[in-house]
């Protein structure tokens, strides 16, 4: 996904360790590692389609330290791809201040429809961050649509290999090979917009598009 090429974890553990090592670590900026949207949502825990009707800054009460400060963002929620059973409806998601430690800048006119993905935190807040899924809706392709309805969850057991140089390849029958960087020079490349890594009948993993595949090298179009 353009501008967020990482698996969310949640903002809480790098905020903590980034408190913990001290302010001088805090220019070092976010670091988020490469990947496909499909690891992007297994990895999270929440995952909604919603609008952003409105924010403000908070800080814990008995804190004064600006690094603990949040933007907190009032949801109108959609629809959710993924979290049922950690909470019924969300009205608010939680990103810390500074793009230093994964805060993300959310439009809030209500005008923009967003996919955002996210964990819980401690205290039961859903966290968001330049790490996670954080796109305007209408930037997806139509196949990221509707792999967030079912095939991204149904490959959650996959692995997704990213190939950076050749030559690479798959170690184990449960991975695809995810070669985006190394054909398209960009992590939203063709795999990326249209292909899903789902689990076939004989346990294998491959990459599946419903529609006819591109003409591209290095992907494994079988149908599972």
């Amino acid at each position: 996904m353009v501008g967020v090429p990482a698996p969310g974890r949640g903002v809480a553990p790098l905020l903590l360790l980034v408190l913990a090592l001290g302010p001088e670590r805090v220019a070092e900026g976010c670091s988020c590692h490469p990947a496909h949207p499909q690891e992007q949502f297994c990895s999270s825990e929440i995952v909604i389609r919603a609008k952003v009707s409105g924010e403000k800054i908070v800080s814990p009460s008995n804190s004064s330290s600006p690094y603990l400060k949040m933007i907190q963002y009032e949801i109108k929620l959609i629809k959710m791809f993924k979290g049922f059973e950690k909470v019924k409806d969300i009205q608010y998601m939680y990103t810390p201040v500074f793009s230093s430690l994964c805060g993300v800048k959310l439009d809030s006119s209500n005008k923009v429809q967003y996919l955002l993905s996210g964990n819980m935190l401690s205290d039961g807040k859903v966290s968001v961050g330049l790490c996670d899924l954080v796109e305007p809706w209408d930037n997806l392709s139509m196949s990221q649509k509707k792999n967030l309805n079912y095939r991204y969850q149904s490959g959650c057991d996959c692995r997704i290999a990213t190939c950076n140089s050749v030559p690479c390849a798959t170690t184990e029958d449960g991975e695809c090979l995810w070669t985006d960087w190394l054909l398209d020079n960009s992590l939203s490349g063709e795999q990326a917009r249209h292909f899903a890594c789902v689990k076939r009948t004989d346990g294998s993993c491959s990459w599946y598009r419903g529609g006819p595949p591109p003409d591209k090298d290095f992907l494994d179009m079988s149908d599972p």
